[in-house]
């Protein structure tokens, strides 16, 4: 498993579009990349602008194939002049949390 979280700021003025495109995004990578199992988004309740993206592909080959997809690049091209920041992270799973014991 590897999990991306991204945090991102975006323009107040483009907030309503962003939130249309990145739920699109959300939707085209869970129907069309079988490695990627989640695109959770998340908005910061008391500053709308702030979004919390958390996703899971199967490894860490299948993010940087998702980064290579045209919807992703499509997507990225579309809202970069939207943001006021971007913080993208990566995490894998620890090999001790493989098999956990109930």
């Amino acid at each position: 498993m590897f999990a991306v979280t991204v945090l991102l700021e975006v323009d107040d003025r483009h907030l309503v579009e962003f939130m249309d495109a990145i739920q699109k995004q959300a939707r085209t990578s869970l129907e069309r990349e079988k490695e990627c199992r989640r695109f959770d988004i998340c908005v910061d309740p008391s500053d709308r602008r702030r979004v919390f993206l958390y996703e899971i592909y199967t490894g860490k080959a299948a993010f940087d194939a998702h980064l290579k997809t045209d919807h992703f690049l499509e997507f990225d091209r579309r809202v970069k002049g939207w943001l006021v920041s971007k913080k993208v992270e990566g995490w894998e799973q620890d090999e001790r949390d493989r098999d956990p014991v109930n």
